[in-house]
């Protein structure tokens, strides 16, 4: 790593689609950035999951949350473009429309609260009885009690995604280090000049800590306490032939995620089990059998794979982002939980905003590294 020594404008310690987004949206506006991960770029909780894109408010909403979504939203239908165009890679990028479904009468208040707010955002939806469901998705099974459906929901491919965006990264210029961990950091007073790492230390005008579950490690050499705590989510892929999904399924915190080609993702548990990437047999097998209470013909669908991912999980539903405390070039971008990939435009851009001193087109307070827990928000699903 030859430019270890060297100086560079943007230091990112984290290749997940977090950091990988961050790059690419400096690298747009000529920033000199170096990205590090710990392994390979991507290969962490980002490419574990399922890719679902929740559709945006239309209308205003004063909800930092619901902000961050609808931004994330549109950016991810220019990025699937721009990104295509750039590597001529295909990120899976399809509004393919969304069911949630009921299958207890909780379930069914469940989603008429969530009608409720999906109508004051201003987001399509439609309520669906059971004798209308085959319009929408034929494949539903006799247990659904209720469903609705939100044509605007879409998905996209991770390993596709994240491999178009280590190309782009990479035809931009930002200077990519695989199997480099952040060893420690240079400080100066609440400044950070480099990156510490197995090669020299990178030197750098700021930094960015994008570590996901492993960012509180790291910001604890710091000085600063942040809960990343990792969250495990165990998905499944079915090979089911002939039997077809149209629309991505969607039950309280799981889903299933029909792709072009047929197979069909089934996810996700939560698991607080620390740095545990296992799969387990009860886990997978729950999964399978969901999947079969939703859609009847997944019974006997054979499971080519299944994989886990470990989640960065914060103190509420809401990623940190911004400066960390008592420093005056860290930046934090991790905590997103479930929703890296689905807020991962949103992100980078609210990210290289504060990174070349302009005014975040959204208000990060309710994001911001010490704030105390508020669990009125709403969460997010990826």
């Amino acid at each position: 790593m030859s430019e270890h020594g060297q100086k560079t404008d943007v230091v990112i310690v984290g290749g997940g689609v977090i950091g990988l987004s961050i790059a690419y949206a400096l690298s747009r506006e000529g920033v000199p950035v170096t990205l590090l991960d710990r392994g390979r770029f991507g290969q962490e909780a980002s490419w574990a999951g399922a890719g679902i894109i929740s559709p945006g408010s239309e209308r205003p909403t004063r909800s930092p949350v619901s902000q961050l979504r609808t931004l994330s939203a549109r950016l991810h239908e220019e990025w699937a473009v721009a990104l295509r165009e750039e590597t001529g890679i295909d990120n899976g990028y399809r509004r393919t429309g969304g069911v949630d479904v009921a299958l207890e009468e909780r379930d069914e208040h469940d989603l008429e609260a969530a009608s409720g707010r999906w109508r004051e955002e201003g987001i399509a939806f439609e309520r669906l009885r059971p004798e209308e469901f085959s319009r929408v998705e034929p494949a539903l099974g006799p247990e659904i009690r209720l469903a609705y459906f939100l044509p605007d929901r879409a998905q996209i491919r991770n390993p596709r995604h994240l491999r178009a965006l280590a190309e782009a990264c990479k035809n931009r210029g930002v200077i990519l280090h695989e199997h480099a961990p952040a060893l420690g950091f240079g400080i100066s007073g609440e400044r950070v000049d480099s990156v510490l790492t197995a090669a020299g230390p990178i030197s750098c005008a700021r930094v960015v800590l994008a570590a996901g579950a492993w960012s509180g490690q790291l910001m604890r050499d710091l000085g600063v306490s942040v809960a990343t705590r990792p969250v495990r989510g165990q998905i499944v892929l079915l090979a089911p032939g002939a039997t077809r999904l149209r629309r991505i399924v969607e039950h309280g915190k799981n889903y299933l995620v029909p792709r072009d080609d047929g197979r069909i993702l089934i996810g996700s548990t939560e698991e607080d089990v620390g740095f545990d990437r296992e799969t387990t047999p009860q886990a997978i097998a729950g999964l399978h059998e969901l999947a079969a209470r939703l859609c009847p013909a997944l019974r006997d669908a054979p499971i080519e794979r299944s994989w886990a991912g470990l989640r960065p999980g914060s103190i509420d539903t809401r990623p940190y982002l911004g400066l960390a405390p008592g420093h005056t070039n860290l930046f934090v971008a991790t905590g997103h939980q479930r929703a890296g990939l689905q807020l991962s435009t949103g992100t980078a851009a609210l990210m290289a905003d504060l990174l070349m001193d302009r005014n975040p087109s959204i208000n990060l307070s309710s994001f911001r590294v010490d704030r105390g827990a508020d669990p009125s928000e709403d969460s997010f699903r990826s």
